[in-house]
Formats: structure tokens, C-alpha cells, sequence
């Protein structure tokens, strides 16, 4: 019993640790970040349908929710997309079935995604939307690499950049751009390779770069020795 309530707890996710600001700045950036490249594609591509794909809502919360990902940097959202598009109508004009299709799309999607750092968890559905998009997506063909996919993606990915470093966050993000007092006692015989080797060789993917995690280690750190100064 014990060991089923542990894999149920499973399910949920460890917590978050949003600042409070972010439940308000977040979901404003969404709504902005959304509006304006909805408008502006509209505006340069007039009544071409679609000019607004649905893949984007979800590229809005890791750019704005948690834009310290490497998922939702401005090469992730950009690379990420124009690959998926590629990729997606590539597999729609060769693969007849529409369900093997787009199971290889989306595979195809990620390994190359992988390979040159642009993952991007909406790019999956670009993939999708190459191929399940219906006639509208369809009748464009490779042009839909261009319009909507990539025209939305730069947009949303301005607009991430503007709105982000108004509310002061570095992005695209740079760990080593945060300036923080830091000590590194008894942490000194780590390194960056050290770090970097951790992560490698771990048994899943962790959504953290290595100058991040080595910046919350140090932030650690300074706090241990703060702690124990004050109990001396």
C-alpha cells in the first residue's frame, strides 16, 4: 500500500517557487504577447487564413510563465518551430498515413531539436498542425514554414524580449547576468565541468543549465555560512 501512495504522489508535481509578482506579471505577459502577434499577423498577412496558429498559446507560457527555461528561449521558440514546420509538411506530402505521419513528425521534431538545442515543447504541436491542420494549412504548403509558423514565432519572441527586461528579467536569460554577492568555500572543489558532467550523465533530462544550477549551489552556499555565523 505504502509503495502505491508513493507512485500516486508521483502525479504531482514538485512545487514552483513563483515569486508573487509572477502571478500577475506572467499572465499579463501571455495576454499582451498574444494579442499583439495575433494583430500584427493579421496586419502583414491581410486575410491569408490562417495567419494565427493555436501552438503559440502554448509557446506564451514558457516565454512569459518561465522564461529562465532553456525551453523557452528565443532560439528554442524560433529553431524549434522552424524545424517542426519543415518537418511536419515535409512528413504530410510523404507519409500517406496521417497518424503515422504525424507520430514521425513530432519524433523527427524532437531529435532534431535535441541535436542543435532549440527544444521546444509546442513545436510538437506545429509538427501536428502541419499535418492534421486541414485544407486551409494544407493548400500552403511549405509556405506555412513562413507564414504563420516562423511570422508568429518572431513575433512572440519579441514581444518576450521587450516585456521581459521592462520587468527586469534577463532574457534572454544569462545566469552570470544576475549580480549576486557570492562565496564559494567549501564548494571550491567543483567547477563548471563538474556541473556539466552531473548533468550528462544524469538519468533524466532536467529543465536547469548548468550556469543556473551553479548559481543556486552558490546561493546555497552563502546562505549555509550565513545561518552557521549566526548561530556562532
Amino acid at each position: 500500500m505504502f509503495h502505491i501512495k508513493r507512485w500516486l504522489r508521483g502525479f504531482i508535481p514538485q512545487r514552483m517557487f513563483f515569486p508573487k509578482k509572477e502571478y500577475l506579471i506572467s499572465p499579463i505577459g501571455a495576454f499582451i504577447g498574444l494579442a499583439i502577434t495575433e494583430s500584427l499577423s493579421k496586419y502583414f498577412l491581410g486575410e491569408i487564413n490562417p495567419w494565427f496558429i493555436a501552438p503559440m498559446g502554448a509557446s506564451a507560457v514558457l516565454l512569459f510563465a518561465v522564461p529562465a527555461s532553456p525551453l523557452a528561449q528565443p532560439w528554442s521558440i524560433i529553431g524549434g518551430n522552424l524545424i517542426a514546420s519543415v518537418v511536419g509538411v515535409s512528413c504530410f506530402n510523404l507519409i500517406p498515413n496521417l497518424g503515422l505521419a504525424g507520430a514521425v513528425a513530432v519524433g523527427l521534431t524532437i531529435l532534431i531539436a535535441m541535436k542543435i538545442r532549440c527544444l521546444h515543447p509546442p513545436s510538437g504541436a506545429v509538427a501536428l498542425t502541419a499535418v492534421f491542420g486541414g485544407h486551409a494549412i494544407h493548400q500552403l504548403g511549405y509556405l506555412f514554414v513562413i507564414y504563420p509558423t516562423i511570422i508568429n514565432s518572431l513575433l512572440l519572441a519579441s514581444m518576450a524580449i521587450i516585456y521581459n527586461n521592462i520587468n527586469k528579467k534577463t532574457y534572454p536569460h544569462h545566469a552570470h547576468s544576475v549580480s549576486l554577492p557570492i562565496t564559494t568555500a567549501q564548494w571550491s572543489a567543483i567547477d563548471r565541468s563538474d556541473i556539466e558532467f552531473a548533468l550528462e550523465n544524469n538519468k533524466e533530462l532536467l529543465d536547469i543549465n548548468e550556469e543556473d544550477l551553479e548559481l543556486l549551489l552558490n546561493i546555497a552556499e552563502r546562505h549555509a555560512q550565513q545561518r552557521e555565523t549566526v548561530k556562532t
